[in-house]
């Protein structure tokens, strides 16, 4: 293997199905839904009731030098993973100089729960009541760099807000600096929070289901709005090796495009979708057959799941039906930022340990949607080599991975 090569070392996974890297993997192997009523905030003008939201998170137990109750709820979900997946890559990082440790993380809303809470207080108590320090709270930009002042990384922080595929978006760039040798590790993920805005925004586009989430299904009713965090600790491979770490899976590629056809519904022919995993085989510098498990979008929208189904026909042709694609949003829902940051946590555990996660609630066949979904149950593999990501985001922007097996 090339010294260059990036490799994962360390996970950190904040999900409504499971806190911690074993939690949420014993979750999704098990086929654990995390939906449930939304607590929130009140939903009873709302025509949807649930969602996935995070229960028993307590940020001070990770948290240690920023004060916990001054940071935005996605800053603690995000500099908790950030700590679990530190602590599970055991990187002496403090040992690292620090302008060679950068973090870009990925976002759809950013702390839109914070402009939330301010627009409340000004709606009943006037703007006089707003606390000044909300303005330092609520700028997106400020999750990655929270995550800098926690542990003092010097090195680039960036956040980059492409909706639900922000976190793929982080993963490539960051591998993109390991490779040109600007830093020597990178912190790489994506968080959002419970936002009544999206909540808002999704209901009104009729695309919530009321009960669960049924990716592929014929009777699937939509999507579930959630909230999350997924961290990835990126190492050269060089590096990795010379302190003996662990390694989950090696970044292969990635691709990106953009379908520039509407914000909220992806491009009927799959085009962009198409153009985008083309490019991340071709960049990976491998073959379609060497693709063994595709992690889909799968939204469980109509349009959605459709469309994902069409690409990948095009894409993989006849062998489409012999990759197993499966959706863990049939779990969590959409963690919106954190979606494909989880998703590529999700990818590095099936190398590592050779089990598919299902899409559960799979309950009627569709002709529009004939893949092998691996239904309700998880699935040994072996002889996995590479895995496909998938994050098809609002206003066609899209971003696919390729992780290899170590």
């Amino acid at each position: 293997m090339d010294k260059d090569s990036v490799v994962i070392t360390g996970v950190g996974a904040i999900s409504p199905n499971g806190i911690g890297r074993e939690n949420f993997y014993n979750a999704i192997i098990n086929g654990k839904n995390g939906i449930s009523e939304i607590d929130s905030f009140d939903t009873s003008d709302y025509p949807t009731h649930k969602g996935g939201e995070v229960k028993n998170f307590n940020p001070e137990k990770y948290i240690k030098k920023m004060s916990a109750c001054k940071l935005g709820r996605a800053s603690q979900l995000a500099v908790s993973a950030t700590y679990m997946a530190l602590e599970d890559s055991s990187l002496d990082y403090q040992k690292i100089n620090p302008k060679r440790i950068g973090v870009v993380m990925g976002t759809t809303l950013g702390e839109m729960e914070e402009m939330e809470k301010m627009t409340r207080i000004k709606h009943k108590e006037g703007i006089d009541a707003v606390p000044a320090n909300f303005f330092g709270r609520y700028p997106c930009h400020l999750i990655p760099n929270n995550i800098s002042m926690e542990f003092n990384f010097k090195g680039p922080s960036v956040m980059i807000p492409t909706a639900c595929a922000a976190g793929n978006y982080a993963i490539g760039y960051a591998a993109d600096l390991l490779k040109a040798r600007k830093v020597d590790v990178m912190i790489a993920g994506g968080a959002d929070p419970m936002s009544q805005l999206a909540f808002t925004g999704f209901n009104r586009l009729l695309t919530v289901a009321k009960n669960k989430c049924s990716p592929f299904s014929r009777n699937r009713e939509g999507m579930m709005v959630s909230e999350g965090a997924g961290i990835l600790i990126l190492e050269r491979y060089e590096d990795a090796c010379k302190r003996g770490a662990d390694i989950y899976a090696r970044f292969q590629g990635y691709g990106i495009g953009c379908d520039a056809f509407d914000m909220t519904t992806p491009s009927p022919d799959g085009e962009g979708g198409v153009r985008t995993i083309e490019m991340a085989v071709k960049r990976s510098g491998i073959s379609l057959k060497d693709i063994g498990y595709i992690n889909a979008h799968g939204t469980g929208t109509k349009a959605n799941d459709k469309i994902e189904t069409i690409i990948i026909k095009k894409v993989f042709k006849d062998d489409a039906y012999r990759i197993p694609v499966s959706s863990i949003k049939s779990m969590l829902g959409h963690t919106m930022g954190a979606a494909s940051a989880l998703e590529a946590i999700t990818c590095a555990l099936v190398l590592k340990n050779g089990i598919i996660p299902p899409t559960i609630n799979y309950e009627e066949p569709d002709e529009e949607c004939d893949l092998d979904y691996v239904p309700n149950k998880a699935r040994e593999i072996t002889g996995l080599k590479y895995v496909l990501s998938n994050a098809f985001a609002f206003g066609g922007n899209n971003c696919s991975i390729i992780l290899a097996k170590i």
